[in-house]
């Protein structure tokens, strides 16, 4: 076992037609973490995730995962793209036959055909009949029976209804906790992060802006609200500034104690996401546990 998931050094995918999807990214995602990828459509987080399962080579830089090359480490990582991909013609019982065939020793059927059976589907009926949602359900048992110690899910919840989403998000969540799995997760929903999810990427134009612990992340900024100007938050970083009918919002990086004539309060994950997201020339922020300090494995 590594105490690394993934590293990623100067990492950089670039498509013919379509320019640059990732340049320069650089991050640490410790083991065991559940991390949530966020950032606007483009921004290459779905790139990131299909290098990590092996199914693409950068055009530049490292990446290791799980302490080797993602083609190595496959057969310990699950990965649900966005289309779930699944064999139209099988039945959702010949969909998990396959899914056991193809990991051998280490499927686990019984977890697999639970995540099934509380959907309420038939294992008789074929794939090509189910609708998105019922597809995506079939999609992450086939992932959660693998036993994965990476599991790689690319907008997994976003076409389930909220109680399918809550019931499935909390599978997902017990299993991860009760075997140590690591799980990567892009999603666009802030508040399922929020109480899910306690480590952050934000992506935005191939880079990583932010990167760490969510709570570390939340701590490292403050909101202040005053009627001054913003000159007056020098020497602190400001992320984003904002005339409001109370004066003065800014999401800053404090750098010492913030002066008098400011109310501080600790921003929510939806304001620091929204202000890095409306502010993409504010420095990047990694966390220690985050900042890639060794040079990764050339794939």
């Amino acid at each position: 076992m590594t105490d690394t998931a993934i590293e990623a050094a100067a990492l950089a995918m670039s498509y013919r037609r379509r320019g640059h999807a990732l340049r320069d990214c650089s991050f640490r995602l410790p083991a065991g973490r559940i991390c949530a990828v966020v950032g606007p459509n483009g921004a290459g987080k779905s790139t990131l995730l299909a290098l990590a399962a092996g199914l693409l080579r950068p055009t530049g830089g490292a990446l290791t995962v799980l302490g080797t090359d993602p083609a190595t480490a496959r057969e310990h990582v699950a990965y649900v793209a966005q289309d779930k991909p699944l064999y139209p013609q099988l039945s959702i019982a010949d969909t998990l036959r396959l899914g056991a065939e193809l990991n051998p020793g280490r499927w686990d059927n019984g977890l697999a055909e639970r995540v099934v059976r509380e959907g309420g589907l038939d294992p008789k009926s074929r794939v090509r009949t189910l609708s998105g949602g019922q597809r995506t359900r079939v999609a992450l048992a086939l992932a959660l029976g693998k036993r994965a110690e990476l599991l790689l899910l690319d907008e997994p919840m976003a076409d389930l209804d909220p109680l399918a989403r809550h019931q499935l998000m909390g599978t997902l969540m017990a299993e991860a906790a009760e075997h140590g799995t690591t799980v990567v997760m892009s999603s666009h929903i802030v508040g399922e992060l929020a109480e899910s999810c306690d480590h952050l990427l934000l992506v935005s134009d191939g880079r990583v802006r932010l990167g760490g612990g969510i709570d570390d992340l939340v701590s490292a900024h403050a909101l202040v609200t005053g009627r001054r100007p913003v000159d007056d938050l020098a020497p602190h970083t400001v992320v984003e500034s904002r005339a409001t009918g109370r004066g003065l919002v800014a999401l800053i990086r404090p750098d010492g104690p913030i002066g008098e004539g400011w109310d501080v309060e600790e921003p929510s994950l939806e304001e620091l996401l929204l202000s890095h997201l409306r502010s993409p020339e504010a420095p990047a922020l990694l966390t220690p546990s985050t900042a890639v300090s060794e040079p990764a494995v050339t794939t």
